[in-house]
């Protein structure tokens, strides 16, 4: 009966175990390192000095009062202590999941973006492609005399053909469509952009990579250029180049305020923003790079190697 007793507990201990905490543990586990630390340090504890005062003292059973008292204030304070630390680690987690998810919103936005690039460059291609149209309909206006007519049309045909037309700033498509696409920009804001850009035939970057990159730069640069007050001293600079088999990318621009440093990265006291930086980080850390943030003679400079 006691056998049989035993495995009666055990098996409803483990049922209840299964239904009721396993999920729990699990998901601590998974979380980190530290929260399965202090998750098992108050049992380690207990079972070393239950053996060391059992085994080799008679402690435990002296019936002393700091016996009596001893493990009730031990468990307590572990327990305490616990709750704090294991608070501070789920803070910490849920900080680095929300930057996760940022990054990936931002990620996705830019992927995004290069597709709507993209589809705006086929459909340029296709309003080339019916330029023989346009073509045979001014023709019969000019049969007909119709010059104010002609005027009025080829005028709408440009403004279409430069909404849709993207600039040529490399021989890169997807760097291509980005400059382009940040050049309207800069020009809307009254920015003076620069741009110097000679990309090699391979690089390690995949296009979305690429599309993240630059436009966080570029985003980054045009949205610190639209806080200036003095429309001359609005300023962008970017040079990409390839250097010893390396993609070497220094972008620069005038600032309105000074930025504030963190362990090297700029930080930003507004809501929403500091992600970008963080992201284009990301992306050269993935591949080895190295960058650096940096402010000289009233430029803020990010340089990269990769």
């Amino acid at each position: 009966m006691d056998h049989i007793g035993y495995i009666a507990a055990a098996f409803l201990i483990y049922c209840f175990l299964q239904k009721y905490a396993a999920k729990s543990v699990q998901h601590m586990i998974e979380r980190s390192v530290n929260s399965c630390l202090l998750f098992g340090v108050m049992p380690a504890f207990y079972y070393i000095f239950e053996y060391t005062s059992t085994v080799y003292t008679d402690f435990m059973y002296s019936g002393t009062r700091v016996a009596v008292q001893f493990m009730p204030f031990i468990t307590s304070a572990f327990y305490f202590v616990f709750v704090l630390l294991y608070y501070s680690e789920t803070q910490k987690q849920a900080s680095i999941q929300r930057e996760k998810d940022m990054l990936d919103t931002q990620f996705n936005r830019a992927q995004k973006e290069f597709e709507s690039l993209r589809q705006m460059q086929q459909n340029a291609a296709s309003y080339r492609h019916d330029m023989r149209h346009h073509l045979a309909l001014l023709q019969r206006m000019a049969v007909n005399g119709n010059i104010e007519e002609i005027k009025e049309y080829l005028q709408t045909v440009q403004t279409d053909l430069d909404a849709i037309t993207p600039v040529r700033f490399c021989e890169n498509e997807t760097a291509n469509l980005v400059l382009s696409s940040f050049a309207t920009k800069a020009k809307k804001s009254k920015i003076r952009l620069t741009l110097d850009v000679k990309l090699p035939d391979s690089y390690p970057l995949s296009d979305t990579e690429l599309c993240s990159l630059l436009s966080n730069v570029l985003e980054n640069a045009i949205h610190a250029s639209e806080k200036i007050d003095d429309v001359n001293k609005r300023i962008i600079q970017l040079r990409i180049f390839s250097k010893n088999n390396k993609l070497c990318l220094d972008i620069r621009n005038c600032y309105q305020t000074e930025p504030i440093f963190h362990h090297g990265m700029p930080v930003s006291k507004e809501p929403g923003h500091g992600f970008g930086t963080k992201s284009m980080a990301h992306i050269v850390e993935k591949y080895g790079g190295v960058f650096r943030f940096s402010i000289n003679d009233g430029w803020f400079i990010f340089q990269a190697t990769i």
